[in-house]
């Protein structure tokens, strides 16, 4: 980068903390807080909340790191097009994504991948719906599963951990279940075919049978009636990391989780020669996502 406060804001979010920060930048903790102080003076506003527990982006840090993604990304493939060594990514690229995971974190890394491929003709679709990938109208499909059907390339971007959470309404209304069995008497939330709960506990895997109190077809009205307490519903990470951190859901029953196995895939056709716009978007998928991904790095 060409200021070296912003290698170590960069590397702040990659390693989650200061010391850390400091540490691949052969700095001192303090120094690294001095440094990262002056950039948010001469910034104008604060990039990232500090406590004793951990260290988040603000609101303006999490745009701010995209920003730098973009041009981070655009100095690497302005390296290669000088080098000679790739043919330059453009043409079409059909993505398809789930609605709730694409458009918390795809959509808005979007901006910064055509920033550094600007010839590439990018379509993404978002929706819960299947997609048949041998059909031939999309090039690549964001896949959250336990198994990538055969056939098919897949490139692993990050595991999915889910865990069972409710509003602080619902508690103060219902309570907090202590044992596994309590949750027959309690509100559950799940969208159509979600139940039952396959969960990982201390004496391994359960299914836990019961039918949701509010019948939907959408995983994002269940985290929105998550939300406004009307229920426990198990969440993937990356989808309320946010809600879990400020205390607007809490975790349930913290022994058990959603079942071990299930990942977030980047799947295509297999395919001979793999164009230089799906290589390319690969790549920054992976460089998103691994090897630690955004909802897991200040956890």
């Amino acid at each position: 980068m060409m200021d070296p406060d912003y290698d170590l804001f960069m590397a702040i979010v990659a390693t989650g903390s200061l010391t850390g920060a400091g540490r691949s930048l052969r700095i001192s903790p303090a120094m690294a807080s001095k440094r990262l102080s002056r950039l948010e003076t001469r910034l104008g506003t604060r990039l990232v909340h500090r406590s004793t527990r951990r260290l988040a982006l603000t609101a303006q840090g999490e745009r701010f790191h995209a920003d730098l993604e973009g041009i981070m990304a655009a100095l690497a493939q302005a390296e290669r097009s000088v080098a000679g060594d790739v043919e330059a990514p453009g043409g079409p690229l059909r993505i398809s994504a789930p609605t709730s995971f694409g458009r918390l974190h795809l959509a808005p890394h979007v901006g910064a991948f055509l920033s550094a491929h600007p010839r590439v003709d990018f379509m993404l679709d978002l929706s819960d719906d299947f997609i048949d990938l041998m059909a031939g109208t999309v090039d690549l499909a964001i896949r959250i599963t336990a198994d990538v059907p055969p056939g098919l390339t897949a490139h692993h971007l990050a595991d999915n951990a889910r865990v069972l959470c409710a509003a602080p309404a619902y508690i103060a209304a219902h309570g907090t279940p202590q044992r596994l069995a309590e949750l027959a008497g309690h509100r559950l939330l799940a969208a159509t075919g979600q139940l039952p709960w396959r969960l990982s506990g201390p004496r391994g895997t359960v299914l836990h049978h019961g039918v949701s109190h509010v019948r939907t077809n959408s995983s994002e009205v269940v985290r929105e009636l998550a939300l406004s307490g009307v229920g426990i519903a198990l969440r993937s990470l990356w989808d309320v990391h946010g809600d879990l951190d400020s205390g607007a859901l809490v975790r349930m029953l913290p022994d058990f989780a959603g079942a071990q196995g299930i990942a977030i895939y980047a799947v295509h056709p297999p395919m001979p020669h793999m164009p230089p716009a799906l290589a390319a978007f690969i790549q920054f998928l992976k460089g998103l996502y691994s090897p630690v991904p955004p909802w897991d790095r200040q956890r």
